[in-house]
């Protein structure tokens, strides 16, 4: 089956919804036994081998340890939930990367709701992306209105290739159709979840004459929710609705100023009110919105680039040369030959590792075991923090048994490549100064309070590593929840020489 054959069916509303799946599943040449997507539900696995996914690529298709799409469904329902956690991790990074998207994101979605029925979605966990605890169907819903956010964006936005987006715009009334019944769902996060997608998918002109059904609970349910985001999705879509959202937008710049008020307070302890800003916040509803909500970064795409910090980009980076040969002392500095390469995948992973993965997944794809780990206690349970790797130079970060940041020794870690300059072993002044130029995103570069610049738009931090007289740069590669280095990182990393 063509991708042009899938991209001409999802544009007919009616396409996938009480199709003849056994019909779909004899016509095709995929043979499905023995694979995580066997356990998959009907539909999605007639949707699945009636895809050509061979030609349609995600972000990273064909890069080494990188799983390709049907994988990544497949795992979705795994019964692992570390499992279930990547895979929900990689239809982010690798079919929705830095808010585009590509040939495999659509039909990708729409097996998605396919699977939103399945029992196995009312599993809770904690994703990579929203805090606190959530079933996976939620998830996955929010998943769905990430991908309808995009679709309300245009080619100039950075939203990925035309036929991409046109093939993303074409599905939305299949997507409607399959998630509306969650919209009344008894769990509040579903609801909201569903609605937050329906409202942006609602966005189709083709979809118009249903907007009466759910702008009364857009204002009702979603305009009120303790999610920004949602919150945010609420205000935008009425408001394009034609209706008034002046109490709204008023409401939030109230309990904006009131947060702001409170932390201030909070963070002054010679102040009066700190202990009374303090409780006042402990009663504040978790906000549980994304670190990067598209919605809130719609904005900066239509608004100007940032102007150049130089006239000319600076010249890349250039690795330390090393120790000369025969030094075996103790600031000894791994020479280029000496190093592996790796390379880079801002928030999929780095060399052989991907976030999300378990130490003994760890282990087994750098082919050593770990020669430190570190444990903290939590009540009665013990919780890793890190391990580290001396023959491959590497020290992985862990929240919650899984893999979130990798941090690479500046003097003995493999040499880690963006766009072929190298990022270890470096002058730290030169590779920052390269990042910056190279990062154009408003809002992307933060400083740690040691310093060190973080790249939001990368998942990437440089910090500095001492090698006897010269200092240099040790990347941290990062997952969302680890941007924040100062609350993230343990003490041990703060204290590495």
């Amino acid at each position: 089956m063509s991708r042009l054959r899938f991209v001409a069916g999802i544009g007919n509303a009616n396409v996938g919804v009480g199709w003849n799946t056994a019909a779909v599943i004899n016509e095709t040449t995929p043979d499905l036994s023995n694979t995580p997507v066997s356990s998959l539900p009907l539909r999605a696995r007639a949707e699945l081998a009636g895809t050509a996914w061979e030609d349609l690529p995600h972000v990273c298709t064909g890069l080494h340890g990188v799983p390709d799409t049907p994988d990544i469904l497949g795992a979705v329902l795994a019964d692992d939930p570390a499992h279930r956690v990547r895979a929900v991790g990689d239809l982010y990074q690798l079919l929705l990367n830095e808010a585009r998207v590509f040939p495999a994101t659509a039909p990708a979605a729409l097996v998605l709701t396919s699977l939103l029925d399945d029992p196995r979605t009312l599993a809770e966990d904690r994703w990579a992306r929203r805090a606190g605890r959530r079933p996976l169907r939620a998830e996955l819903l929010n998943w769905l209105t990430s991908f309808a956010d995009i679709t309300r964006l245009d080619v100039k936005d950075g939203t990925g290739a035309a036929q991409d987006l046109t093939a993303a715009r074409a599905a939305r009334p299949v997507l409607h159709a399959r998630i509306a019944e969650f919209c009344d769902a008894d769990d509040p996060l579903v609801r909201e979840a569903a609605l937050a997608a329906t409202a942006l998918l609602l966005a189709d002109p083709a979809l118009a004459p249903a907007v009466p059904r759910y702008a009364p609970a857009v204002r009702t349910v979603l305009a009120v929710s303790a999610d920004s985001y949602y919150r945010w999705i609420a205000r935008e879509r009425l408001a394009a609705w034609g209706e008034d959202v002046t109490s709204l937008v008023a409401a939030e710049r109230e309990q904006r100023a009131a947060l702001n008020r409170a932390h201030a307070l909070a963070d002054d302890p010679f102040g009066e009110g700190q202990e009374q800003a303090i409780h006042w916040l402990e009663e504040q509803p978790e906000d549980t919105a994304a670190p990067e909500q598209l919605g809130r970064r719609s904005e900066d795409r239509t608004a100007p680039p940032q102007a150049a910090p130089y006239e000319s980009a600076p010249e890349p980076p250039i690795a330390n040369p090393g120790s000369e040969a025969g030094y075996l002392g103790a600031w000894r500095i791994a020479r280029e030959e000496e190093r592996a390469e790796w390379t880079f995948t801002p928030y999929v992973g780095v060399g052989p590792l991907r976030f999300g993965m378990t130490l003994k997944e760890i282990t087994s794809a750098l082919g050593e075991e770990p020669t430190v780990l570190s444990h903290s206690r939590h009540g009665e349970d013990q919780q890793l923090n890190y391990a580290d790797f001396a023959e491959s130079g590497v020290r992985a970060l862990f929240e919650e048994g899984r893999l979130g940041c990798v941090a690479v020794n500046a003097l003995t870690g493999p040499q880690v490549r963006l766009d072929a300059a190298p990022l270890t072993g470096c002058a730290p002044f030169h590779v920052e100064d390269w990042l910056v130029h190279r990062t154009t995103r408003p809002g992307s570069l933060t400083y740690s309070p040691a310093a060190d610049p973080v790249f939001h738009d990368l998942g990437l931090a440089i910090r500095s590593q001492r090698a006897g007289g010269v200092v240099l740069t040790r990347p941290l590669f990062l997952l969302h929840d680890w941007l924040d280095l100062w609350h993230s990182l343990p003490s041990e990393e703060w204290n590495y020489a």
